[in-house]
């Protein structure tokens, strides 16, 4: 799909200019798609109350109808107006937001099935973005919003992503700096019985989860290594974060089985590159390999920033992208589950 040509704002996150926001905010009121950074990754809104505008998105992305979205809002008030949500599961709730957190709940019949792939649950977050909080409060309605890529492809989480997706394909892009966490929230579900479900691990961890509600379910397809069969909010099912260069993940394993493994793999290709961990990084350029570094074993944090700027980096420009994986706690489960999805190979 093509709009007329897409409108492109710069607004410093810590200097807002309120013009700049408020014209984005009245193009979400006349049911116009924009794009706008969050603190995971940057986000392809529109009116999440308008069937017209919410189809738009789809279009734009070339989504499946069947995947839902992301209402945002931007006060813990608004999740009673479009969910049912009990008073004391809202004070837990409270504890996380706003911050990099969906939580899924029964729906409000004032939120069309369109965003919600036609089941009886919404997934709900409140960025803590100062852009996406203001530009939902001027907005006045909750904006619907996936992340802003061509779907199935590394999310976006610098505005030059957003623009080589999307620009001409939405009506307006914020251009907002880089994104805090560089992955998607957290989705947890709280409408599967007594205990909540991770349906997909983002930058608050598993632990963190656990601390305030209790013990919580964390399925095989929240680390990637299946499909979920049942959709109840984005990251769930078909391809994702996939950039058309192959990608071949070694599972995260000792230091000296994994680059056994990594020259394996490098040593079959002609114009390969290992995307490795810091402490990995000297060995590799000291036998002048084709390396770069994607991630550190001390600091999980810099893997998921980096994670989808790499993949889109070396995207088209090498035969084959070989990734060091880390292990499965704390933010690296979300990272794993990520660079699961992504592989077109897994290693172990």
């Amino acid at each position: 799909m093509k709009t007329s040509e897409t409108i492109i704002l710069e607004i410093d996150p810590f200097n807002i200019e309120e013009e700049k926001i408020k014209e984005a905010a009245k193009a979400i009121r006349e049911n116009k798609t924009v794009v706008f950074p969050t603190e995971t990754v940057y986000g392809l809104g529109a009116n999440g109350l308008s069937e017209e505008a919410v189809k738009k998105i789809f279009i734009a992305k070339g989504r499946p109808f069947d995947n839902p979205l992301i209402l945002h809002v931007t006060n813990i008030k608004a999740f009673l107006e479009y969910a049912y949500v009990s008073y004391s599961l809202l004070e837990k709730m409270e504890k996380l937001v706003p911050g990099p957190v969906t939580f899924v709940l029964k729906k409000k019949k004032i939120v069309p099935d369109i965003v919600t792939a036609g089941k009886d649950t919404v997934a709900i977050r409140m960025p803590a973005h100062p852009i996406a909080s203001k530009l939902i409060l001027y907005s006045g309605v909750p904006i619907a919003a996936p992340s802003a890529n061509i779907s199935g492809k590394p999310s976006a989480t610098l505005s030059d992503h957003v623009i080589h997706d999307l620009k001409n394909k939405v009506d307006y892009i914020i251009i907002g700096g880089k994104v805090e966490f560089g992955i998607e929230s957290t989705v947890i579900d709280l409408t599967a019985g007594n205990k909540p479900v991770l349906l997909r691990p983002g930058p608050i961890p598993p632990q963190k989860i656990a601390e305030i509600f209790g013990d919580i379910v964390v399925p095989d397809f929240a680390y990637g290594y299946v499909e979920a069969d049942y959709i109840k909010a984005p990251g769930m099912k078909y391809r994702h974060y996939s950039p058309d260069t192959p990608v071949i993940l070694i599972e995260y394993q000792d230091k000296e089985q994994m680059i056994n493994k990594v020259l394996t793999e490098y040593n079959k290709y002609s114009n390969p590159i290992i995307l490795c961990l810091r402490e990995h990084y000297n060995f590799f350029k000291e036998r002048n390999m084709n390396c770069d570094i994607i991630g550190s074993e001390e600091n999980y944090y810099e893997f998921a920033i980096k994670l989808f700027e790499m993949l889109r980096k070396y995207d088209e420009k090498v035969e084959v992208m070989i990734v060091e994986g880390i292990e499965d706690k704390g933010i690296g489960i979300a990272i794993m589950n990520r660079l699961r999805k992504a592989a077109h190979k897994i290693i172990k």
